[in-house]
Parts: C-alpha cells; structure tokens; sequence
C-alpha cells in the first residue's frame, strides 16, 4: 500500500522516486511509515498528518528532510529523528505525546527551529514551556509563538525544579495510560463477542435498518476518553459502515445488460461509455487523440488495435471507434503526454501500398493518346481550348515543302568543279569520293 501511494505522487516527477523532494500523504489512513528513508533519500519535505501513525519510524536517514508534518497522529513518544540533520520545522499538533522528556532527543537538530506542540496531554503540564524552551536551545519559535531571550535565560536557571515537575507527571500519564489500554482492550472482546452470534444468521436474518441506525447512534453518543485506542476504533466503526453501505448499494443495483460491441454478423459499433473527446488526423498514418484525464493512472487504460476498429477501457468502461479504414495493428502503437494525459494512437493503414501501386499501374499505360489507359485509375480533366493549350506539338516541326513560309534551312554538301579551276595539272580520280 505505501508504495502505491508514492507512486502514485511521483508522477509529476517524471515517475522518479529517487529524486523526490516533497510527498504529500496525508488523509491516507497510514499505521506505518515503510521504506520512505531508503526510496526518497533527496526528501526535503514530508506531509503526514491526519494518519493513524502510532510509531515515529524509518525516516532517521533523510539527511536533507527540512519539514515533517505529523499532525492529527496516534504518537505519543518524539524518537527516531536524529539522523535528520537539515531538519527545521515539526508539526506534532493533536497527537497524544505525554513523555515530554522525550524532547531531549531532538538536541542533536541543530537547524531546528520550530515545533508545534500544541494539543497534546505534554501541554498540559505545569512547566511545560519552559522545559521545552530551556532543553532546546536553538528553537526560535515554540507552537507559533517567539522564544525570547529573557525566558529562555528564566527558564534554563529552573531547570533542575522544572525537570522534576515534568517527571513526576510524566509518571501519572503513564500509569493513567496503562488503565486506558486496559479498558480498551476489555471493550473490543466484548464487542468481539456480541458480533459472533451476527456471523452465524443467514442471509433472511438480517439486522433491520432501524437497528443499524439505533446501534450507530450509540456509538457516537457514548462518551469515550481520546486516546489512540478511540481513534482506531472510531476509524474502523466508519470502516466497516463504509463497506457495508457499499455492499448494500451492490445488492440493490440492478445488473445493467451487457453493452453490444459487435453486431451478430461481426459488425464492430461505436460506444463510448467514459464520455470522452477524440480526434483524428488521417494521411499516410491514422492519428487518433484520446483525450482522457491529465492525473489519470495509465495502469488503468487498456488499448486493443484491430483492423477496423480501436476498443479503449478507461476503469471497465469501454471506447469503441469504427475506423475509416483497414490499419495494421502490428505496426500500430499507442503513446501517452506526460504533460497533457493525453492518449496519441498511430496506426499505418493497409490502403496505402495498394493506392500507390494503382498509381505505377496507371502511368505505365498512359500514352500519349491516352487511348490504352484503364479508365478506373484515370484523373479527370477539364477540356481546354485546344488552340490554347502549351503542349509541343510534333508535327509542326517539319514544314511542308508546298507551304511559302520560311523554314529551316537545310545543309546541302556543295560539290565544287575542280576542273574549272586554273589548275590544268588536276585530274579527276573517279575512285576518291568527292570532298565536303
């Protein structure tokens, strides 16, 4: 149980437990502090007040603790806070110390510098303050209230008569303690004892409503001292009313039918049971956002991918969403935000490798006709005006021979009469070919 619970507070701490430096568990019905001093070694402050904490225990080697709060506690002895060398400010409102010699172990806190007494049977001890005050000399305040000079000096000179006063009542609240264990232990058999005839009645004998009311009103209207033993009791009283209203409630809830997610002929529906927004982003992947709750704990969230639709279980209720599309749900992943909670689903879609092998399949039968081409994979096109459009056309190239327009000239080798020439020596060689 402990662990969960810091676990869960470690959340915000990108889940790091190591490095913590403030937990707040309180309300938490805590009996026992567990391995908090071997977790959290970097903790500088600790929240625990409003527990059912007897025992001050395994927080001795946090050296960089700065506040413990134990308010509202079952403690009745200050020990075990040596080793908290950076200690500064401890809360032990309303618990139940009566040894106030008990003090003396916070001497060793150098940097302590404020305790909160304040409800506890030690404050009423005649000299209760000037104990404190004179045994701990570094304090500066003492229950909200500021220690000064002079009744720090007053009250180390009566010291030694003070100490006795202290002692002589320290060993009356003792002795009245003794009593009140023993009273509450009597008290708890013979209640033991009228519960064992309840747990051999059936189910048809029950107790009825008006005597679960009348055996409530007792309890709360018996006078009882406040001790730890009271307030054990009085949390397992609210306890087990808690559970039994609970088991009532599920008694008499009627059993909704189960939800239909898939049709009889295998069609998938939409549900969405937790209320929840999404969106979606469709391209080459299918990106769905869940947008679930920021300080929601993802042990609680189950994904399940299929090829057409995508089931979400928020705490058993179920978010069903038909895809627009095949998806693969091997290659499919799901991510949370640690800033925002939310839920990010990426899925790769089946369509596709397909649609871009339609694409090949086209072009490589698009002629320049375009008379071969499949009609299926063909785009549309708006007509132009054909005398318009920019395209080359190849047969403007060559001109006709019977059109008057000035065309491109053509290269003609010029064959020139050597024997005109002056040269009467030249004879023409009918086997040389003729120069260019």
């Amino acid at each position: 149980m402990f662990w969960d619970l810091i676990r869960k507070r470690a959340e915000h701490n990108n889940c790091e437990i190591f490095s913590l430096e403030e937990i707040s568990l309180h309300q938490q019905e805590i009996e026992k502090i567990e391995y908090i001093d071997k977790w959290c070694k970097e903790l500088k402050i600790l929240y625990l007040q409003n527990n059912l904490i007897a025992k001050i225990e395994n927080v001795g080697r946090l050296k960089k603790l700065e506040y413990l709060n134990l308010a509202l506690n079952n403690i009745e002895r200050i020990e075990n806070l040596e080793g908290c060398e950076s200690l500064q400010k401890l809360d032990f409102t309303v618990n139940f110390i009566g040894e106030l010699s008990s003090v003396e172990s916070l001497q060793n806190n150098i940097h302590l510098q404020e305790l909160y007494l304040v409800g506890n049977p030690c404050t009423d001890f005649k000299g209760y303050r000037e104990f404190v005050v004179a045994t701990l000399h570094q304090l500066k305040f003492l229950d909200g209230k500021k220690i000064e000079r002079s009744e720090r000096i007053k009250a180390t000179q009566d010291l030694p008569t003070i100490r006795q006063w202290i002692r002589e009542q320290e060993e009356m609240h003792l002795k009245r303690r003794v009593q009140e264990k023993h009273e509450a232990e009597r008290n708890l058999e013979n209640k033991n004892r009228r519960k064992l005839p309840e747990k051999v009645q059936t189910e048809e004998e029950h107790i009825s409503d008006a005597d679960e009311e009348e055996s409530d009103k007792e309890f709360w209207e018996k006078p009882t001292q406040f001790t730890p033993e009271s307030r054990i009791e009085t949390h397992r009283h609210m306890e087990e009313k808690r559970k039994a209203k609970e088991a009532q409630s599920e008694a008499t809830k009627k059993k909704k039918p189960p939800r239909t997610l898939i049709t009889a002929d295998g069609r998938a529906l939409n549900v969405n049971e937790p209320k929840y927004y999404m969106s979606s982003d469709i391209c080459k992947l299918l990106f769905l956002t869940f947008f679930c709750c920021r300080f929601l704990d993802t042990s609680l969230i189950d994904v399940d991918i299929q090829p057409s639709y995508v089931r979400i279980k928020v705490k058993g209720k179920v978010f069903q969403l038909v895809l627009p599309t095949e998806v693969k749900p091997d290659s499919s992943c799901a991510k949370r935000s640690q800033t925002t909670g939310h839920l990010v689903i990426t899925m790769p879609k089946v369509s596709t490798l397909r649609f871009s092998f339609a694409l090949r399949f086209s072009s490589f039968f698009t002629t320049t006709d375009r008379c071969s081409a499949p009609t299926s994979t063909q785009m549309e096109k708006l007509e132009v005006d054909p005398s318009c459009h920019s395209r080359l056309n190849l047969a403007d190239i060559v001109q006709n021979k019977k059109s008057n327009s000035p065309g491109p000239l053509k290269l003609q080798p010029v064959v020139t009469d050597v024997s005109k020439s002056g040269n009467g020596e030249f004879e023409d060689d009918p086997d040389v070919p003729p120069l260019i």
